[in-house]
């Protein structure tokens, strides 16, 4: 890709502010935009442009790079229905790197051909620490061409890039390795829960789990933090919620079976509902505590009865 051409890139939050700097760093000219214009200070100051509107950016842009929350706000940057759709996409690359429903990007892929634009499925895996270090896994899904054409946009955010064929492939790739990811961190938060109601010895257990072969860098940034009590968002537990919403969307639809993702669907709501969806992920085990609250009173009350 010609280094000289501007990148556009809208959606600057959790993940994808830390993305962008990474790319201005690499030399990368980039056009941003923000709903809060103020995420955009830091890129500016480092010679981004950020115009006043979305609108903006495609005006100015050939390949637009979107990381955004969800469709609802992805169909708005578009104009997803209104007119302003196809003079947005026509003639342009659109990479949607947000992690949405495989059927929606499938359907978007086709109206944004039909309107005479491109599109790449870009989702990553990793959270904000990898995303600020530039160590997350992308996967790829389009037409060979633009795959090719964008991935020399992906060496400042990733260590790795993997293409997954056509889309909605990328988006599938990513949330069957969110049901490892959502499952071992949950996993790992029951076992730190039982250890500590045992009254073991925390930090032997995250010893004993650092030197086995179940260590790995997710095992051991997450035990650290839960046994710190430390719930500071890398993934938040509202983002993993929604993550494991669509894994158990995807799985009825193909008529899988999906018993892990079932529980950690519960225990991540249960979390939300608590008040800490904000929380990291890690949190979950705030759901579990309440859960063995609630086991001990219910206990307790039966002793007294009998």
């Amino acid at each position: 890709m010609n280094n000289s051409t501007s990148i556009g890139f809208i959606g600057l939050g959790t993940m994808g502010l830390p993305m962008a700097l990474n790319l201005v760093r690499a030399g990368t000219k980039l056009i941003v935009w923000n709903r809060s214009a103020e995420r955009c200070g830091p890129l500016v100051g480092l010679g981004a442009i950020a115009p006043p509107s979305a609108a903006d950016v495609f005006e100015q842009s050939e390949t637009i790079i979107l990381m955004l929350a969800d469709e609802a706000a992805t169909d708005a940057v578009l104009g997803r229905g209104l007119p302003d759709f196809t003079q947005r996409v026509a003639g342009r690359r659109i990479v949607a790197m947000g992690t949405v429903r495989p059927g929606y990007s499938f359907a978007l892929a086709n109206e944004i051909k039909k309107a005479g634009g491109r599109y790449v499925e870009a989702p990553v895996s990793g959270s904000r620490k990898p995303a600020e270090a530039g160590e997350l896994v992308g996967m790829l899904a389009g037409e060979k061409e633009d795959l090719a054409e964008i991935r020399p946009l992906f060496e400042p955010l990733c260590r790795e890039v993997f293409d997954c064929g056509p889309a909605p492939n990328a988006l599938r790739m990513k949330l069957a390795v969110n049901v490892f990811l959502i499952t071992m961190v949950t996993g790992l938060a029951e076992a730190a829960h039982f250890a500590e109601r045992h009254g073991l010895d925390l930090n032997r257990f995250i010893t004993i789990l650092d030197a086995g072969p179940m260590a790995s860098d997710v095992s051991r940034i997450k035990a650290a933090k839960v046994v710190r009590r430390d719930f500071e968002r890398q993934a938040g537990i509202s983002d993993v919620l929604k993550n494991s919403r669509l894994v158990i969307e995807a799985a009825r639809e193909a008529a899988i079976a999906s018993p892990q993702m079932d529980a950690c669907l519960t225990l991540y709501s249960e979390t939300e509902a608590l008040g800490f969806g904000g929380d990291d992920m890690i949190a979950v085990v705030r759901a579990i505590e309440e859960r063995t609250t609630a086991i001990s009173l219910a206990k307790r009350a039966e002793r007294r009865r009998e």
